[in-house]
């Protein structure tokens, strides 16, 4: 279904999810913050075990599949990080020809993951992107 942001981007709403507090909090804030910037080409609040809450992704992207690898990334990435002693993981940023990706921890409720293009300021939306990760977190925590 496109929406305001652009009409390659599309909001996927599980009906088993609409019941859910935590997964229209997360939708609420996805939206907005797509909408934010003209950036930002796809979100996604993602649980740890790999399942989407809540995405705003392009249709050609496989959405189970792109939680599962978030996930395992994160997870790699997390014990790496721990095994190199640089403390808990808070982000990892994958760097590609078509732009970065941002994977941000978001607390209890796992991980958002953010495709940005390259002719955005990577300064901003990390900051965006770890605000949004907290605001994501408080969900699980209120």
């Amino acid at each position: 279904m496109p929406t305001a942001y652009s009409s390659s981007l599309s909001m996927r709403e599980p009906d088993e999810a609409a019941a859910d507090p935590v997964a229209r909090g997360a939708r609420r804030l996805l939206r907005a913050f797509a909408a934010s910037s003209q950036h930002i080409e796809a979100c996604a609040a993602i649980s740890p075990d790999g399942f989407i809450i809540a995405s705003v992704l392009t249709s050609e992207m496989d959405e189970d599949r792109f939680g599962a690898m978030c996930a395992s990334l994160l997870a790699l990435s997390a014990r790496a990080a721990g095994e190199a002693q640089r403390g808990e993981l808070r982000q990892i940023i994958l760097d590609g020809t078509q732009g970065p990706m941002l994977l941000t921890r978001a607390g209890a409720l796992g991980v958002l993951a953010v495709a940005s293009n390259p002719q955005g300021n990577l300064g901003k939306v990390m900051l965006d992107t770890r605000r949004t990760a907290q605001e994501l977190s408080n969900l699980v925590a209120d």
